[in-house]
């Protein structure tokens, strides 16, 4: 059951960011494009017990995207090393780098990006994504 409610969040995910995007925002103070890069960040928690070997396995899959969707213009990854506490047991930290709103419309439902989520889901426990438009 959980794996079912974890792709239905998923799925509700995917579909808000490409509401969002097809539609402007009505409030420029949350969301405002300037003559700058769209980051995406993304951040897993993985379910108890997930080994080693299975969060490399999901790391693998996330660091080949690059490669495979040219519209990832940057990325970066790395584990939380937090002193502060306050990770809510995300553990895993990606950065995307799109030239445009249009770039990320095709990354969300690219089947590559697909793939990686069929990976990622068995694992999985919590997820968050934030977009946003770098600002000097």
């Amino acid at each position: 059951m959980k794996i079912k409610t974890l792709l239905f969040l998923i799925s509700i995910s995917f579909i808000t960011n490409a509401f969002a995007i097809a539609n402007e925002p009505t409030n420029p103070s949350i969301m405002t494009q300037t003559d700058s890069l769209l980051r995406h960040v993304v951040l897993f928690k993985f379910k108890e017990g997930t080994t080693k070997a299975q969060m490399k396995k999901v790391e693998d899959a996330f660091s080949a995207l690059p490669s495979k969707i040219k519209q990832i213009k940057g990325y970066e990854y790395g584990l939380n090393n937090s002193p502060e506490g306050l990770d809510k047991g995300f553990t895993h930290a990606f950065f995307l780098t799109f030239e445009s709103k249009e770039a990320r419309a095709i990354y969300l439902p690219h089947p590559d990006h697909k793939a990686f989520g069929a990976v990622l889901t068995p694992y999985l426990e919590d997820v968050l994504v934030i977009d946003y438009w770098a600002k000097q």
